[in-house]
């Protein structure tokens, strides 16, 4: 089954083909991305009337770039998949009426995806993909969660952000120390040149049980430390890497506290998936890579540039599901917040890998 992924729930045009079938062919055939960041750059974040109208401009053209290099053409798909939700309503509706469209005119089943599944799924598309159970840590815009995956599509919520997202407190505290939009990815560069141990914050709710986060607190004492400073570059890369240590190390006990939550229900779960955004951190990486290492286990991530939303993994997504049977009728729905729990599981078993 060949079936087409669009992804536009936010500021990236996705679009990817991936083969479940048999063969050298199979896998991910094709994907590219436009990132909106320069549109957006002068407002300092996302203006959704904006990143609607762009989707509508880039779509149409990045899948004709798409099937070219994945050498295919529209007759050859068997399906398409699209980004259903959560995310800006009018950005979601672009790329849904574009798929059902185009999976009308091609009388070929169509399945809306859960933005978040897309992520946590990523890096089962890599070589040697984990099998469930495991831990995934989400950590992509505005969500940071852990969910307990028993099966795909029967997942369990264990903890997640009561505010602040890690990836919102990288962006809105690079912001505040003057860092230019996109901030998270300018702040983790200039962690690399500060000193460790220089700035030590909070480890926010560790101190307590539970697997929930909150980094909204993080974000106001790093405020306060960059309005006491004298400002100086170096005092900018410090605190930098002051904050990016303290959201490292919350992620990496929180994680931990999960893996030891799931193994009381599923023995010897040493298995760590991270998904999203941040999980494209190089520090966060190794940190969680060394923890489930010392566990007996791994943590399985996706490469960089599936970490970021992509219609790649809106297509594995989507092929899962479609091959099980699974589909939507004609109509174009999509939804701002949808609960990723109440999502029906996956009875087929995994398609073949790339």
């Amino acid at each position: 089954m060949r079936v087409l992924g669009i992804e536009t729930s936010c500021d990236e045009t996705g679009v990817a083909v991936y083969d479940t079938t048999a063969g050298g062919s199979a896998g991910l055939r094709a994907h590219a991305v436009y990132s909106q960041i320069a549109l957006h750059a002068e407002y300092g974040g996302v203006v959704p009337e904006l990143a609607s109208r762009d989707h509508v401009r880039k779509l149409l053209s990045l899948v004709r770039q798409t099937l070219a290099e994945a050498g295919l053409t529209t007759a050859d798909l068997d399906g398409v998949a699209y980004t259903a939700g959560p995310g800006l309503v009018g950005a979601l509706l672009v790329g849904a009426g574009t798929a059902r469209a185009l999976a009308w005119a091609l009388d070929v089943p169509a399945i809306g995806v859960h933005h978040m599944e897309g992520h946590l799924l990523a890096p089962l598309i890599e070589d040697d993909p984990p099998e469930p159970p495991f831990v995934a840590l989400l950590v992509s815009g505005g969500h940071t969660q852990l969910v307990a995956v028993d099966a795909i599509g029967r997942y369990r919520m264990l903890g997640e952000t009561l505010d602040d997202a890690a990836g919102e407190a990288f962006d809105k505290t690079a912001k505040l120390m003057g860092l230019p939009y996109p901030g998270g990815p300018q702040l983790a560069a200039l962690a690399e040149q500060g000193t460790p141990g220089a700035y030590r914050f909070a480890r926010p709710m560790t101190d307590r049980p539970g697997l929930d986060f909150s980094f909204s607190g993080l974000k106001t004492q790093v405020l306060l430390a960059w309005q006491q400073s004298d400002q100086s570059p170096q005092t900018r890369a410090d605190i930098a890497r002051g904050f990016e240590d303290a959201v490292v190390d919350t992620l990496a006990i929180k994680c931990e506290r999960a893996l030891d939550a799931a193994g009381s229900d599923t023995p010897a779960c040493n298995t760590l998936v991270v998904a999203g955004g941040v999980g494209a951190n190089k520090r966060l990486r190794a940190r969680l890579q060394a923890m489930c290492v010392q566990r007996g286990g791994r943590a399985c991530f996706p490469r960089p540039a599936l970490c970021t939303d992509n219609g790649a993994m809106i297509a594995f997504a989507g092929a899962l599901r479609l091959q099980a049977g699974q589909h939507d009728d004609a109509q174009v729905k999509v939804v701002a917040r949808w609960d990723m729990a109440a999502l029906p599981p996956v009875a087929a078993g995994m398609v073949e890998q790339e």
